[in-house]
């Protein structure tokens, strides 16, 4: 496979470093572009990997569609990953379609209205809902004979593929997915008016201000305010209690769309947000400073949200001072022999570990991750088909299997419910029967013994 990466920011370049690791022979990744407006940047990511001849830095400018066309037939790249700023994906996405590349990315570009109605239904909400421009152009790709797969990264990506497991190994019937992200991360010596972004910026901005959309399936989409349903969860791994409100996220509109056939019945998603981050998210949002529209400064228009994605704290500055884990996972609810059953599926990850292991602050090499294990399983061509699709659409098990190969950990939790309270009582009927033979062994032993004397 030759690969295109369009975005050499720091989820791209982690996303390098963990194949670099799971291919370092080139048997099914052979050739690399790191393409970036900035390129610099592209350049300082091609040192970083050692100056490998398996790496080449491009200038891109991900606006043109003809000159990314123009890039992936120079360098013969049959497949293109979308690492750069969401408002730029559609035009990467057909520009694929065009050179007759396949495409992956980490998230989708979405449009609200300003301002918007909130209620039942999206199109009340979103001129353009997320997910939707690609989904669209499923019977384009499929009559092309290509395939592109997006929604790659923990969430979306790991947490789906959580999704259609438990679907498939955990659950009878599954009637509820609740994607949760929280963590424990902390920054030892910063001020009480430090604003941290742990992700790009943008998407920051995007997908915690734009309306927040749960499914339900009796009522379709249900859209709400930025930050609201706020409920408390105890993540598992050590992180603790988490505070955690709703905000806009693509598994809400990929999970229904492939496991309502599982009995799916609602399905939300609901992040942990540091109070500093969120008070400033809203004044930058009641200042107008979200806008993409240009205003007049002096005679020099500026874009207002360019001025804050350039001067907001960036993720990749972010690192060793972090300490404490991010933990991102799946809350089920459904039936399991006849009993209700609850689980947790998560993945946790260690900042101290993914600064040691990849150079890279937490958040960071988990997107990474997420991402790099689905590109190994379409450049193997293990996930392979014609459409547009997202992780759910293929067989979870071995993109599991490689998080096993790869150290990248997960765990399940089960939950109190009626098919805990059964198996507890199996298990410990179990533990009495051994010990009841045990106990019958021993004695037998001690009368022969005693036999074998007299």
């Amino acid at each position: 496979m030759r690969m295109l990466l369009v975005g050499a920011g720091a989820v791209g370049e982690s996303i390098l470093r963990i194949l670099e690791t799971r291919d370092p022979k080139r048997n099914w990744l052979e050739h690399v572009v790191i393409s970036d407006y900035n390129l610099e940047r592209a350049k300082e990511v091609c040192r970083h990997l050692n100056h490998s001849d398996r790496y080449i830095p491009e200038f891109v400018d991900a606006h043109s569609e003809d000159d990314l066309i123009a890039l992936i037939k120079k360098h013969k790249c049959d497949f293109v990953m979308d690492a750069a700023a969401p408002f730029v994906t559609n035009k990467i996405f057909d520009a694929s379609f065009r050179a007759g590349a396949k495409y992956a990315n980490m998230g989708t570009w979405s449009v609200p209205f300003d301002p918007p109605q909130y209620g039942i239904g999206l199109e009340n909400c979103y001129k353009e809902p997320m997910t939707k421009y690609n989904f669209d152009r499923h019977e384009a790709w499929a009559e092309r004979g290509n395939m592109a797969v997006i929604c790659l990264g923990i969430d979306p990506g790991v947490v789906n593929v959580f999704a259609k497991f438990a679907a498939e190994y955990l659950f009878d019937e599954l009637y509820e997915v609740h994607v949760k992200d929280g963590g424990n991360l902390t920054i030892p010596g910063a001020s009480e008016d430090t604003v941290s972004f742990g992700f790009n910026v943008w998407t920051v901005l995007d997908e915690c201000i734009n309306p927040n959309v749960e499914w339900n399936k009796d009522y379709g989409f249900i859209v709400d305010r930025p930050f609201a349903g706020e409920e408390e969860f105890e993540m598992p791994a050590g992180v603790g209690l988490n505070t955690l409100v709703k905000i806009e996220h693509e598994e809400t509109v990929t999970i229904p769309r492939y496991l309502q056939k599982y009995g799916l019945r609602r399905c939300t998603f609901k992040i942990a947000l540091d109070d500093n981050l969120v008070k400033a998210l809203k004044v930058i949002n009641a200042l107008g400073l979200r806008s993409l529209q240009a205003v007049d400064v002096d005679g020099v228009k500026v874009v207002p949200r360019d001025v804050v994605a350039a001067c907001a704290p960036q993720p990749i500055d972010l690192g060793d001072e972090m300490i404490g884990k991010m933990c991102v996972g799946i809350h089920c609810k459904g039936l399991k022999d006849g009993k209700s059953r609850q689980v947790f599926m998560y993945q946790p990850f260690d900042n101290q570990i993914a600064m040691k292991n990849w150079e890279m602050q937490v958040v960071v090499a988990q997107t990474g991750f997420g991402a790099a294990v689905a590109i190994e399983l379409i450049g193997r061509e293990i996930w392979k088909d014609a459409g547009v699709f997202s992780p759910e659409y293929f067989d979870p098990i071995p993109y599991l299997q490689i998080m096993d190969e790869a150290g990248f950990e997960y765990g399940i939790v089960e939950m109190d419910s009626e098919y805990k309270t059964v198996n507890d009582k199996k298990i410990m009927a179990q533990i009495y029967k051994e010990a009841a033979k045990a106990q019958k062994e021993t004695k037998n032993a001690l009368k022969n013994g005693r036999t074998a004397r007299i």
